[in-house]
């Protein structure tokens, strides 16, 4: 039944009820089982703290000339929910999801929250069938070759902090002006000020990244 998503991940699971329960909605097990226990929820909590640990050390010995916050943001955005849910889709995840009837109907297996947490299911639900060797095999397959892409990425934030740095007694706050959209795809909209004057906006996926988008409008406005 999951063969060709298993040839996808790289991963055999001997137990096929831990595969089944990764891949079954919340929806789906209160419409069938009437327990929502039965779904993916507590193997994505496991997944997660595997993730990030797995992509934490992975880190620590990859760049030993980085410092705490650089290696901070690159796992941030190694493990955010976007590429998650891009590495899910990749796999076809979304074929696979077991949803109830209203949240199929809604779009539910291309829902990048849903496609983000389920990877991360499927991570713990290795780890529980196969050991922490079987959990970190599927991390460094499919989740640190991004990490090239990632690393390369700039940090306007701290670009634009340590520009302004250069004089005294400047001051750098961020501020959310809005956010609209549905709660699976909010868009957020902020902007940067300099001593009390707006300075950039920006908008984004999330209150960070509209950050970084401020940020980013900032420095082209500045010239750098």
């Amino acid at each position: 039944m999951w063969t060709e998503l298993e040839k996808a991940i790289g991963y055999t699971y001997r137990d096929k009820e831990l595969l089944k329960m990764a891949l079954t909605h919340s929806s789906y097990a209160n419409e069938m089982y009437k327990n929502n226990l039965l779904s993916y929820e507590r193997l994505e909590f496991l997944g997660d703290s595997i993730l990030g640990f797995v992509t934490a050390e992975y880190l620590y010995k990859t760049f030993p000339d980085k410092h705490e916050g650089e290696l901070t943001r690159i796992r941030a955005d190694l493990v955010c929910e976007k590429n998650l849910s891009e590495v899910a889709t990749e796999l076809h995840i979304g074929e696979h999801l077991m949803l109830g009837h209203g949240e199929k109907q809604g779009g539910g297996a291309a829902r990048t929250s849903i496609l983000c947490d389920v990877m991360e299911s499927l991570i713990a639900a290795a780890f529980l069938d196969g050991g922490f060797e079987a959990a970190k095999f599927i991390v460094m397959r499919l989740i640190l070759p991004k990490l090239s892409a990632v690393a390369k990425s700039r940090d306007y934030k701290t670009e634009l902090q340590e520009y302004i740095q250069q004089k005294k007694d400047q001051v750098l706050s961020y501020e959310l002006l809005g956010q609209s959209g549905p709660d699976h795809c909010k868009e957020f909209h902020s902007c940067v000020k300099l001593n009390g004057e707006q300075i950039g906006q920006g908008i984004g996926s999330s209150k960070k990244r509209a950050e970084q988008a401020a940020a980013c409008d900032a420095l082209k406005k500045m010239g750098l």
